[in-house]
């Protein structure tokens, strides 16, 4: 009990690729915009002046905006764990990973003082992000992020509305202020459409989630999209959002002269995960978690890797 392995699992370390994914988006956004030429410069010349402009101006800022999405994502899954235990929506007929509260793993005391290590600490990081371009706006990003974290399980997950809130802090507040920070750039057409496909690119781990747990979901009393759309729609719904997420991706791309064919390896994946999925039920459906949550990833690195790749 309270044992760091406990720990370990309850923060969900494979949940941080999804954490990982929109941030590297808006970071490769931020380098074609403003750092591809001085990088170019850089290779020729290891000693160029811009190499300490590179460093200070990208990659340290983008360290920072990676580790407060793995604290903000950790933080979010420490208090799904405390407060689905607290309403016993982890009961025994559980079919998703097990949770850390609910099978005594960690007493709900220690779990209570864990969020609130891990909020402060992202917190601390936010404010250090924030004070390094002394840009006081994101201080207003850094409290809606805290406070989403919260609502999403307390409020949001048992209205059906969980999935606005992944859209938009998975999607385009990571995208959209990775960039801010690195480039301090104006909002764009790309910026939102790279956004609003990483959203929904990445609602589909949340699709799979409410498809496999829409029977106990019911019982809990969360009305969940899936709870009170049905089966058949959970199941449109996880298509088309992997669809409109790639036309999104492969549009940016386009928008900014860059191979766009890329993206078309996330459909392919997509659309294999989505067969399998219509032929599973149960607990079957943790394995279709997994392939979807690689299948964000790959998004993201895809979208990424096509808006750099030229630059190399």
């Amino acid at each position: 009990m309270n044992c760091f392995k406990a720990w370990f699992l309850a923060s969900r370390p494979k949940t941080l690729t999804g954490a990982a994914a929109p941030v590297l988006v808006g970071a490769a956004l931020a380098w074609e915009d403003c750092f591809s030429r001085a990088y170019l410069d850089l290779m020729h010349n290891m000693l160029h002046p811009y190499s300490a402009k590179v460093f200070a101006n990208f990659w340290l800022p983008l360290a920072l905006c990676l580790l407060f999405a793995f604290l903000m994502q950790i933080d979010a899954n420490l208090v799904n764990d405390y407060f689905d235990f607290k309403k016993g929506t982890d009961r025994e007929d559980r079919l998703g990973p097990e949770r850390a509260c609910a099978q005594g793993w960690i007493t709900p005391g220690a779990m209570r003082i864990g969020i609130g290590i891990v909020t402060i600490l992202a917190c601390l990081v936010g404010c250090l992000i924030m004070l390094w371009h002394l840009q006081y706006e994101l201080l207003l990003v850094g409290i809606a992020c805290v406070i989403g974290c919260f609502i999403y399980t307390t409020k949001f997950s048992y209205l059906g509305l969980g999935d606005i809130l992944v859209l938009v802090f998975f999607g385009i507040v990571p995208v959209g202020f990775t960039y801010y920070v690195i480039s301090e750039g104006q909002w764009s057409w790309a910026l939102t459409l790279a956004g609003l496909g990483m959203g929904l690119a990445t609602d589909n781990l949340l699709i799979v989630n409410n498809y496999r747990d829409r029977h106990q979901d019911a019982i809990s009393g969360k009305k969940t999209i899936i709870v009170r759309w049905g089966k058949e729609f959970g199941r449109r719904i996880y298509l088309w959002l992997g669809i409109i997420a790639t036309v999104l991706a492969m549009t940016v791309l386009f928008m900014i002269d860059k191979p766009y064919l890329f993206m078309l390896i996330y459909l392919v994946l997509h659309i294999a995960t989505w067969f399998k999925m219509c032929h599973l039920e149960g607990k079957a459906l943790n394995g279709i978690l997994g392939k979807t949550a690689r299948n964000i990833f790959l998004y993201g690195l895809l979208l990424a890797g096509a808006m750099v790749v030229v630059t190399f």
